[in-house]
């Protein structure tokens, strides 16, 4: 059984162009020669041409993938052999390769490259990178914002599953406690406000009672901040300042 040029660029995925140009090297020159002149490889010829392709895509060059097939000592259950443990070897760094491409992807579809103060106040709705630079020239002297940065690098996506769970439940139950008309200086309120810093505390850095104020400030004075919490209920930034304030009082005491 024999195959034309055309027939064996088809089975291997090549051109005829580098068929004819293997053939001109020494490297592959197919066995047989129709009656016309024009070249027919054999089965023989095919398996030679697998074991130059795996080296090729090995990244060997030509020279050196024809001395390796030429090599008089080897035969070719050990050039199996040997393409077996480099490709296992390709395999494995591949595989890190993609793994380390997946957590990167992972890493930036669930925000952790989010600021610190942000990373609470507007993760899971806003573009993680909108205000990077600005919350790096704000904080980025501060102990708060280096302690935050090495804590969140290491955070996984089930870490930060676990944040936004956190938030969603505050968020419910501070959304009742305005429903039901607690004022922000009532101990529901102060208590939801001691657990918003406690948040912060577990998650991000040491919030102090002062910190937290400004914070409470800034949840106002900022329209970005005061509309994310506005969109869990009308009022809740300026309730919430209060209760950060009167709960610092509580503890200032």
């Amino acid at each position: 059984m024999s195959y034309s040029v055309g027939q064996v660029a088809g089975f291997a995925g090549v051109t005829v162009r580098t068929l004819h140009h293997y053939d001109e090297i020494g490297l592959l020159a197919p066995g047989e020669r129709s009656h016309a002149g024009h070249r027919r490889y054999s089965d023989a010829d095919l398996d030679r041409l697998q074991q130059i392709l795996f080296y090729r895509e090995l990244g060997f060059p030509l020279e050196e993938v024809a001395a390796l097939l030429d090599d008089p000592e080897a035969d070719p259950r050990a050039h199996l052999r040997r393409q077996h443990e480099l490709l296992t070897a390709r395999i494995e760094k591949l595989q890190k390769m993609a793994a380390a491409v997946e957590h990167a992807m992972e890493a930036r579809k669930m925000g952790i490259n989010l600021t610190p103060e942000e990373k609470f106040e507007v993760f899971g709705d806003k573009d993680p990178e909108q205000y990077a630079d600005e919350a790096e020239q704000r904080w980025g002297g501060t102990e708060e914002y280096a302690e935050s940065q090495r804590r969140t690098a290491r955070y996984t996506k089930d870490d930060w599953k676990r944040v936004q769970a956190e938030v969603d439940a505050w968020s419910e139950r501070y959304d009742a406690l305005m429903a039901a008309g607690e004022p922000p200086t009532g101990e529901a309120a102060m208590d939801l406000a001691e657990e918003h810093r406690q948040h912060i505390c577990k998650w991000f850095y040491e919030c102090s009672y002062e910190l937290h104020r400004c914070l409470g400030e800034m949840y106002v004075s900022d329209e970005r901040f005061k509309a994310f919490y506005d969109s869990i209920r009308p009022g809740l930034a300026e309730h919430l300042k209060e209760a950060i304030a009167a709960n610092a009082a509580r503890h200032d005491g």
